[in-house]
């Protein structure tokens, strides 16, 4: 007799069907579920990339700033500080009329003075001194340092230059203009070679922008045909710099 086997193969259709339930599950799980969702929207917000730029200025420096000082040996301390202060008062007084800008007393010392003579210390006078401080246009500084020192200056105790005050502040400003520029480069430059794109700047710091003082450059008066040249001082450039660190999200 002719018998007929039937036999039962699930078909791939079958398959799909009882698979397609738990894969809506799993998806229903993870959007059902706002921890994960919320992990995950912290992990994007967490992705951020640092970067410091750096911007630099150079300005003439116009400005020279001078401390002179008064330096008086004698027998007795009230002789040397009298004398001492008659010669500031005069190199003051002298300052004043020239119209040197932020004069100030940096300076006032008197202080006894030995001699030292077979392992013996033996006290031979004072030494009194007085210094101060001046800033002036570094055309004219040469010439006021010379004629201080005819009032009765004996000392020179620095030369430094620096440029005024609102070139500064203006320095500063396209320092760091730069260096927001330069950091922004930067962070573009890093997320195109990942084929990420900057979504956001989430913090800003500014790192500051700070002008140090040049080196001081100072050549001193020679005698020439009998006649003493002016005090050649010449001034250089100030560097600015700035720093900005950003952080952006991508």
């Amino acid at each position: 007799m002719y018998q007929a086997h039937l036999s039962h193969r699930p078909s791939h259709s079958w398959q799909r069907w009882t698979a397609l339930p738990l894969v809506l599950g799993l998806l229903s799980l993870t959007f059902a579920n706002p921890v994960l969702a919320q992990e995950r929207a912290q992990e994007r917000m967490l992705r951020t990339l640092t970067v410091t730029g750096r911007g630099m200025e150079m300005i003439p420096t116009t400005l020279t700033q001078v401390e002179l000082g008064v330096e008086v040996q004698g027998k007795t301390a009230e002789a040397v500080q009298q004398e001492a202060a008659n010669r500031s008062s005069a190199v003051v007084s002298l300052l004043r009329s020239r119209n040197v800008e932020k004069l100030q007393t940096t300076g006032i010392t008197l202080n006894p003075n030995y001699s030292y003579e077979n392992n013996t210390q033996r006290l031979v006078g004072y030494i009194a001194t007085n210094t101060v401080s001046f800033r002036v246009d570094t055309q004219r500084a040469g010439t006021i340092i010379d004629e201080a020192v005819k009032a009765g200056a004996t000392r020179v105790n620095g030369v430094s230059f620096v440029a005024p005050d609102p070139a500064i502040a203006a320095a500063q400003k396209q320092a760091l203009r730069e260096a927001t520029q330069d950091a922004q480069e930067q962070a573009n430059a890093v997320l195109a070679a990942l084929n990420f794109t900057a979504q956001e700047i989430v913090s800003i710091q500014v790192n500051g922008a700070s002008a140090p003082p040049p080196r001081p450059v100072m050549a001193f008066a020679k005698v020439r045909g009998g006649e003493a040249a002016d005090t050649p001082v010449v001034g250089g450039e100030q560097q600015v710099d700035a720093s900005v660190t950003l952080e952006i999200r991508y």
